[in-house]
């Protein structure tokens, strides 16, 4: 069953390649969407999937790259769009 989520993580997740571990493990599970950096230091990602899959991935970035620390994290469903790959937006 695939699924789709928003996901807002707080804390110490800019500066710490962040962004490129989770792409690379999304890439890596199968999961398609994407990641950005927000105003104020946090980052939002959608992830789409396998809800196994997406699972996965929502724990590999509960902890994050060595030198991340990731305080909080948000996720609510969303509506499947179909995405083809998953990348980090600038």
């Amino acid at each position: 069953m695939t699924i789709c989520v928003r996901v807002r993580v707080s804390g110490r997740v800019q500066g710490v390649g962040y962004r490129y571990y989770t792409t690379t493990h999304a890439k890596a599970l199968g999961v398609k969407g994407w990641i950005r950096n927000l105003p104020g230091g946090g980052v939002e990602a959608v992830l789409e999937g396998e809800r196994k899959s997406v699972g996965e991935l929502l724990g590999l970035m509960k902890s994050g790259p060595s030198g991340a620390m990731v305080s909080g994290m948000e996720i609510a469903e969303l509506e499947c769009k179909g995405y083809d790959d998953f990348k980090i937006i600038y």
